[in-house]
């Protein structure tokens, strides 16, 4: 089962509240948590479909955002680490 466009930005959308919601931290502010959501989405997709596990289109909506979710927390990481923000944990 694939996810339309609108699926897709809901899903971002989503995983961007729910990772800004769980790092520790601040935030990168509500539009960016946004796109990170959004590019979140994309690299837990790419991620879980070269471990086997299918992409975020190929499941049901909440596996779809656990995956987005797991992308967009890991791309926090990084984008903070990246930013020189130690507030890098969960």
């Amino acid at each position: 089962m694939g996810h339309g466009l609108i699926a897709w930005i809901i899903i971002g959308v989503i995983a961007g509240w729910l990772t800004g919601k769980l790092m520790k931290g601040s935030g990168f502010g509500f539009f960016m948590d946004m796109i990170v959501g959004l590019v979140g989405a994309l690299v837990g997709g790419f991620l879980s479909s070269h471990m086997g596990m299918g992409g975020v289109g190929e499941h049901g909506l909440i596996i779809s955002i656990v995956i987005a979710v797991i992308g967009a927390v890991l791309l926090t990481v990084i984008l903070r680490l990246i930013t020189g923000n130690r507030s890098a944990e969960l």
